[in-house]
């Protein structure tokens, strides 16, 4: 009988709880863009689809994330910035790539560029050079017009324009056969 009395008190002190009163638009669009920021610097644009997506009225939300950016809780000019200057350093992007990746996140075109000025040409083009560098090992053995194609199309996918890839890839290539020359003349 006590098991019973024990079982039926556990579940009706689940249901005795007290559930926290519902929150107002104001306090759910708080929360949610809070919670949102938490993991991750978000552009003004991304919480208010997040917002809209969750159904919290647009004046609201406007308000909310007007207040947010008073504050310096959204810096869309900060995260572009730190957008650019990551995704170059980490995954070599150019600024093309960079560009369409910060429009699809909502920053407005004058912070895209203002963001991409902390890449100059020269940084971009040693950045190509040093991504070549690192591919050219896994293409030996290729024919050569087959190894331009493969290298010259990884830095197209990273953004980086037709003239600029067909050059880096020309040069390194031509410098890993000055390599293997060399090498050649010294052995025999």
């Amino acid at each position: 009988m006590r098991e019973q009395e024990g079982g039926g008190g556990s579940r009706g002190g689940r249901e005795g709880r007290q559930e926290l009163p519902p929150q107002s638009p104001e306090e759910q669009a708080r929360a949610i863009c809070l919670r949102l920021l938490t993991g991750s610097p978000r552009t003004r644009r991304q919480l208010a689809d997040a917002l809209h997506k969750r159904g919290i009225p647009d004046e609201v939300s406007h308000e909310v994330l007007s207040r947010y950016e008073e504050v310096g809780l959204i810096d869309d000019a900060a995260f572009a910035g730190a957008w650019v200057e990551s995704r170059h350093r980490g995954r070599g992007l150019a600024r093309r790539a960079l560009a369409q990746e910060l429009r699809t996140k909502g920053v407005h075109a004058t912070l895209v560029e203002e963001a991409l000025e902390q890449l100059d040409s020269d940084q971009e083009e040693q950045t190509a050079r040093e991504l070549v560098e690192r591919k050219l090992r896994s293409t030996r053995g290729l024919e050569r017009d087959k190894r331009i194609r493969r290298l010259a199309g990884m830095l197209a996918r990273k953004g980086y324009p037709e003239g600029m890839a067909l050059r880096v890839v020309r040069r390194a290539l031509e410098a890993e056969g000055e390599e293997a020359d060399d090498l050649g003349y010294q052995g025999e």
